[in-house]
């Protein structure tokens, strides 16, 4: 396994992201699959794991407070979040925060981020009836949270605003950071930036949600080629997942000029469609219960042809739950990381004209 040093802690370059647990068929986590899972990371040397709470609606925090009680709490690192960009009125800081440490069976958090600043979300960490950014610096004066840092999806302007007022406060942010959004989503901007706070970083969706998973070896290879990432969290929904990874974190594999270039290029033949993730934050507040990052992934499949697939999920759909039962309220692009008008690809999708799947069934019997 790969080391590096985040806050003075030897912490291993691949973490366990636990947003994309593997799960069973009723949906619920497959427990004893993320308990092998553990025990193979823990063998192989990977020491430092990330959950949320709003991961798996809220049983990500559950099922690894059960599990983690099998190992010494010196062994691992823990990383849990605040979810500021979920904010409620009565969601206070310490309410959350003593049910994220009931829900974790721990004292303590090794890393703690406030999660998700970006435009929508840095008013309500800074807002002072709050006092989110106080109680957390109080709770590590406490050693209730070891390391405090942040995430971060806004865009670069926001990035070194919150960066100009919190440096000194913040000990690591935690950026998107893959080679299709090194200019897509201006990661190359941002890394540059937090480069120059000599702000440690740690690295979310490097497979972009799956949309690089053709090429897993390449894709951690470049990133392994950042002195600023610490950790690069890999969310795994499988032991073969898991493996391959560790296999590839086991030594580093530095990338040739003409490597990098080749890579950099197929990038921007990536770049179409909407930079949905399917990290599922937008299904929350759907007041019409849509399953959004589905509906979303098969826009991105229309873009590109009136594939069978496209028609076979839309007209699977019941006519409440597809695009065009839309309201546009806007919940769902209020809370989006990628900063998605939703609504307005509803719209979009509604309107596209794609044929049926007896229609493509009926052209294909006319060819035969």
């Amino acid at each position: 396994m790969i080391y590096t040093d985040l806050c003075g802690e030897r912490v291993s370059l691949l973490g366990l992201g636990c947003m994309r647990f593997p799960k069973l068929e009723n949906g619920e986590i497959d427990k004893n699959q993320v308990a092998q899972m553990l025990v193979h990371g823990f063998e192989a040397g990977l020491n430092y794991i990330d959950t949320a709470w709003p991961y798996h609606d809220g049983q990500s925090e559950v099922v690894l407070g059960e599990l983690l009680q099998e190992y010494p709490r010196d062994s691992y690192y823990l990383a849990d979040k605040f979810p500021g960009h979920q904010h409620l009125p009565d969601s206070h800081p310490q309410a959350i925060f003593e049910k994220q440490l009931e829900k974790c069976r721990t004292d303590h958090f090794d890393f703690y981020l406030l999660h998700n600043v970006a435009e929508g979300t840095a008013g309500v960490y800074e807002d002072p009836q709050w006092g989110i950014i106080d109680y957390f610096l109080e709770q590590k004066k406490l050693g209730r949270i070891r390391h405090l840092g942040f995430s971060c999806h806004g865009r670069v302007p926001l990035l070194a605003k919150f960066l100009e007022k919190h440096a000194d406060e913040m000990e690591f942010c935690q950026i998107q950071f893959n080679y299709l959004d090194w200019t897509m989503q201006n990661a190359k901007e941002k890394y540059e930036l937090l480069k120059k706070y000599n702000m440690p970083i740690i690295v979310m969706e490097p497979l972009r949600g799956g949309k690089l998973a053709d090429d897993v070896e390449s894709s951690f290879r470049w990133i392994q080629g950042f002195d600023q990432v610490r950790v690069v969290l890999s969310g795994m929904s499988s032991l073969a997942q898991l493996d391959q990874n560790l296999e590839i974190f086991s030594e580093r594999k530095p990338m040739t000029e003409d490597e990098i270039s080749a890579l950099l290029d197929k990038a921007e033949t990536l770049k179409a469609g909407v930079p949905c993730t399917g990290c599922g934050y937008c299904k929350a507040g759907c007041p019409m219960e849509l399953d959004i990052p589905e509906i979303l992934a098969t826009y991105n499949d229309a873009l590109y042809y009136k594939s069978v697939n496209v028609s076979m999920f839309l007209e699977a759909l019941a006519e409440d739950k597809r695009p065009g039962a839309c309201i546009g309220c806007g919940a769902c692009a209020s809370i989006c990381p990628q900063q998605i008008d939703i609504p307005d690809v509803m719209k979009k999708f509604s309107e596209m004209e794609i044929e049926s799947w007896e229609e493509i069934c009926r052209k294909r019997n006319e060819k035969q």
